[in-house]
């Protein structure tokens, strides 16, 4: 890199950038063949970087680098490592790794810097910060072999075994497609996660409906449906005992059905999203309704659930049904203003490509959902498990987590293309009569419902102001029956929060103001579990106690099989 001529400087860093050559196997297979996205990126934006703001980060660089240089010189070390991939002795007492990890820290800060710095509209800056801080992350000398002391102090250690047992873990995971983060030999859904009692009471071509045994002698007239993201399976909610939000509505006294997707297959490659929302969440409304005699029954959506749900209940007030006496909705998006770190997935030629390959017909594999998700944390889920699984020769510890991470879900093209087109890509569903669904024109602020909407602090996925921004697309006019409550942490660490922990905390405030900032103001933090705040929500429209049934199903909905049913037991190939 020429430092002399900061523009040379830029030259270099975006010829590194566009070299595909370079790029990490895992991101390639994130793109569309013969086509390389970084440098339609830079050529989008005009590469432009103010000579003055080069020249200064340039000569920052410069200055650092020869400090630190000057320093291992003299004392044969560098000062302590503070990032976590850098912390152990082998790292800190080991002067040419310790030396190359800081020079590795320092480039890193000036390719961000150098990304931060370019002048671009704000979602092609994203983009760009985002790719470079993949490459970034993928360069780091803990990756490799040849310069991770730890690893080759463990070859040392255990005469090599770890080497070899490194290699078999890494063909292994070449057969199965994907790292493993856990031990995945330890579970098994019906077993040991996906345990609460219950059975299948209806099923079709798309979801089975899943009827949970009470654990109370008397329940709630009005029943509770739950409607999970169909882009993983349902047992996120139902993991363990101790933590699953199902087991924990059924102990409030909630009779409550779930609906588990089936992981597509070639045999239903060509749904529609019409098709789920009338064959899923509109028949399992239905169903839920006849089975218990109720017709206003309590909904939750979580995630992706959730905007279908809504779907569904738009699409039933447009056809003079009122089905719901309240609506739930985890992490969910309704106005897709501001969908965070995803927004850099989209765009109309990604967007045009999808459709192009699966639009009428096709898969979207799960595998490939789970690769792009894992690439928002890529250290955490995705370098970490090469050092310690390959590198280290270390299996991974169990993590029904990172279990039901790994048991990725496929979607049919047309519906993903439909979803990803009109609400990530065009933000049409907010609009009211823009879209036609199942037939009809269909409208959010229709839905006749109290609604309680959570949004986690810290998700990645759905971030929590945009979760907030749907009290402004329900209730329009009642804005008052709506209540939001924001929790710490992520997506699912927010979510699933168990009182019985007594773990983060929570935000409330009666009042909804004009945008989530100005709601946080004035938000009162609570320690411990939101879950008895929507307890207490649901049992407001819950209706009276009344004796528990004491069978699952009735004469029409006959039970199937026990829960958990063997659509969820089915694995994406």
């Amino acid at each position: 890199m020429n430092t002399s001529d900061p523009q040379a400087m830029v030259t270099a860093w975006m010829s590194q950038l566009t070299d595909q050559n370079s790029w990490p196997s895992w991101l390639k297979s994130m793109q569309p063949a013969n086509a390389n996205p970084i440098a339609d990126i830079l050529k989008e934006a005009g590469a432009k970087i103010a000579p003055a703001t080069a020249t200064r980060l340039q000569n920052e660089y410069a200055q650092q680098l020869a400090a630190l240089w000057q320093n291992f010189l003299v004392s044969k070390s560098v000062a302590t490592l503070t990032d976590r991939r850098f912390s152990s002795a082998a790292w800190q007492s080991n002067a040419f790794s310790s030396f190359n990890a800081a020079v590795y820290l320092l480039n890193a800060k000036f390719l961000m810097s150098l990304a931060e710095a370019v002048e671009a509209a704000p979602r092609v800056k994203q983009k760009i910060t985002f790719s470079v801080q993949q490459m970034v992350d993928a360069m780091s000398p803990a990756n490799f072999l040849v310069t991770n002391p730890e690893a080759q102090q463990k070859i040392v250690d255990t005469k090599g075994e770890s080497l070899a047992k490194g290699l078999a873990l890494m063909l292994a995971d070449m057969q199965k497609g994907r790292i493993s983060q856990t031990d995945e030999s330890v579970f098994e859904v019906g077993k040991n996660v996906a345990t609460s009692e219950g059975a299948v009471v209806f099923e079709n071509a798309l979801f089975q409906l899943i009827q949970y045994k009470p654990l109370t002698k008397t329940v709630f007239e009005r029943p509770l449906l739950i409607v999970p993201p169909c882009i993983n399976k349902f047992y996120i909610l139902d993991l363990q005992p101790e933590n699953s939000l199902v087991r924990y509505a059924v102990e409030q006294g909630n009779t409550v059905f779930l609906v588990s997707w089936r992981n597509p297959d070639e045999s239903i490659a060509d749904v529609t999203w019409d098709r789920y929302i009338e064959d899923v969440a509109i028949k399992a409304i239905h169903v839920v309704q006849q089975l218990t005699g109720q017709d206003r029954i309590n909904a939750l959506g979580f995630c992706v659930g959730g905007t279908i749900v809504s779907t569904a209940l738009a699409v039933l007030y447009a056809r003079g049904e009122e089905p719901v006496a309240s609506l739930t909705l985890l992490t969910t998006l309704l106005d897709f203003s501001d969908t965070g770190i995803l927004d850099i997935f989209v765009d109309e030629t990604q967007v045009r490509m999808r459709e192009q390959a699966i639009g009428k017909g096709g898969l979207m594999p799960g595998r490939d959902l789970a690769t792009t998700f894992s690439s928002l944390r890529a250290n955490d889920l995705v370098w970490n498990y090469v050092q310690s699984n390959y590198l280290k020769g270390e299996n991974p510890p169990p993590f029904d987590l990172l279990y039901w991470n790994a048991d990725s879900t496929n979607l049919p093209g047309p519906m993903f293309c439909w979803y990803l087109r009109n609400t990530y890509l065009e933000n049409s569903l907010k609009v009211p009569g823009k879209l036609t669904v199942a037939g009809e024109q269909i409208d959010l602020g229709k839905i006749d419902a109290p609604v309680f909407i959570f949004g986690s602090r810290e998700d990645h996925i759905v971030p929590w102001s945009s979760a907030y921004a749907s009290t402004a697309v329900l209730n329009p006019e009642q804005p008052n029956r709506n209540r939001f409550v924001l929790g710490a942490s992520g997506h699912i660490a927010g979510v699933i929060n168990p009182p019985a922990k007594n773990k983060r905390s929570y935000w409330t405030n009666d009042t909804l103001s004009p945008n989530s900032e100005a709601w946080l103001e004035t938000a009162a933090e609570h320690p411990g579990s939101w879950w008895p705040e929507w307890s207490a929500f649901l049992a407001e429209h819950a209706g009276k106690q009344v004796k528990a049934p004491g069978k699952l199903g009735n004469a029409a909905f006959k039970p199937i099989e026990e829960a958990p049913g063997r659509y969820v037991k089915v694995r994406a190939n």
